[in-house]
């Protein structure tokens, strides 16, 4: 279906009537709180590894994920190459040399980085020479500047050197052939190194994750304008933005779009087309402005889930729709953030072919303590550093964002838990 027709059909079922008496009856049959790793492994079920590839320039290609495998079509280095500034000459011509009886020798020649001596070493004679230039032919080692006199015309080579000494070989770093990176890496500072150095100025690799975010109530304004009474700024919009900034993605576009479920379906069914996965916060609860569950009826989309076992967050709701995962996060910035970090993170790092952004897990040692009973399966803000979390002494609401500041893990506290006491020891989960 297009996103015109399904604009057509969205005007055609939002007649119908979802009073919430019928909202309740109908969400009342819904499936019953799932696990979190099967609320992952349910919206997995309905994704796709992004295919699409593109040709970058290398610079434009960091953080991206390759799309082919790249192998050195040279050794690297490609010549042997002195690592010091001084003189390449023969080594069985500085027998028995010392600062007394200094070995004297010609220089024939001088060459800086990037050229090459044309001229052939003798015995009896060098060639001077400058970091990172190549070893001329005839010769077998390289003497530091240091011990000799520096001279241009004839040096002095004030010690012995044997065979090879202060010489790199050609191929020391790589040989010809050798994979340098496989499809499915992630390119970073190194990788973009090495590929340089190879000679490679274009990548292959795959297309971004396209993803929409909306944000929904009416109560919600822009940050920056006046507010009116009983309202309050968009700080969702915001921070999902920039979490998805953060993991490497760019929305295609982030909107809000209040409480009406039509406006909702209409804009998701006419952007569904030009993404991968729609996201959105709010409206997931029982309340009569709770509109997601009218959007999944609207658009006639399969209903994967409602309601994870865990706190916060624990409403999430998600569909399918023409193929896409549409996933409906709580309206409470702490509760979007943590399903938004344990459902939808893994789900991206699926579709993104980057296992590596997955949230890594931890093990941990509580410095303070959280004195909560947890009936489901609870995640609270901490900062991890070396083996030890530290719990902020307050503000773990699900609507409380301030205390995340400066935090770098969710710590994953066990259905059934009478609460955390200084010392015990606790998954963590990195926001890194």
């Amino acid at each position: 279906m297009s996103g015109r027709e399904a604009c057509n059909n969205c005007e055609g079922v939002a007649q119908r009537d979802f009073s919430n008496d019928k909202l309740q009856e109908g969400i009342g049959k819904a499936m019953e709180r799932i696990g979190l790793e099967e609320a992952v492994k349910r919206l997995i079920g309905v994704s796709e590894p992004i295919e699409e590839t593109q040709l970058l320039a290398l610079e434009k290609g960091m953080g991206r994920v390759l799309a082919r495998e790249y192998k050195a079509a040279l050794p690297q280095p490609p010549f042997n190459r002195s690592p010091l500034d001084g003189y390449a000459l023969r080594a069985e011509d500085t027998a028995g040399a010392s600062k007394d009886r200094p070995a004297v020798l010609e220089v024939i020649d001088k060459i800086m980085a990037g050229m090459v001596s044309k001229k052939m070493v003798i015995p009896g004679t060098a060639v001077r020479l400058m970091t990172g230039a190549p070893v001329p032919d005839g010769t077998d080692c390289v003497v530091g500047q240091e011990d000799t006199d520096y001279g241009e015309k004839c040096v002095r080579v004030y010690r012995e050197l044997k065979v090879h000494e202060n010489m790199v070989d050609a191929g020391e770093d790589y040989q010809a052939g050798t994979v340098l990176m496989e499809k499915g890496e992630r390119i970073d500072a190194a990788a973009a190194g090495i590929l340089a150095g190879a000679g490679i100025g274009e990548v292959k690799v795959y297309r971004r994750l396209r993803v929409a975010l909306f944000t929904t109530g009416d109560e919600v304004i822009e940050p920056g304008k006046g507010r009116e009474a009983g309202k309050i700024y968009d700080s969702n919009r915001y921070l999902m933005w920039g979490r998805l900034k953060e993991l490497g993605i760019e929305p295609v576009c982030w909107e809000h779009i209040g409480d009406e479920a039509k406006t909702a379906a209409e804009r998701i069914a006419a952007l569904i087309s030009e993404v991968d996965m729609v996201l959105t916060t709010g409206g997931v609860s029982v309340g009569e402005k709770d509109i997601m569950h009218d959007v999944v009826s609207i658009l006639n989309g399969d209903r994967l889930f409602w309601r994870v076992a865990l706190k916060p967050g624990s409403p999430a709701l998600a569909f399918c729709f023409q193929g896409k995962p549409v996933i409906c996060l709580s309206g409470n910035p702490f509760g979007a953030f943590v399903t938004l970090e344990m459902i939808v993170r893994p789900v991206l790092a699926y579709m993104m072919r980057e296992p590596l952004l997955a949230p890594e897990r931890r093990q941990a040692r509580v410095n303070g303590g959280f004195h909560k009973r947890s009936s489901v399966r609870r995640f609270i803000r901490g900062i991890y550093k070396d083996g030890c979390v530290v719990l902020p002494e307050r503000g773990h609401a699900s609507g409380v964002l301030f205390s995340m500041k400066r935090c770098n893990c969710l710590v994953d506290i066990p259905a059934g838990s009478e609460g955390l006491a200084d010392g015990d020891e606790v998954a963590v989960w990195l926001l890194e």
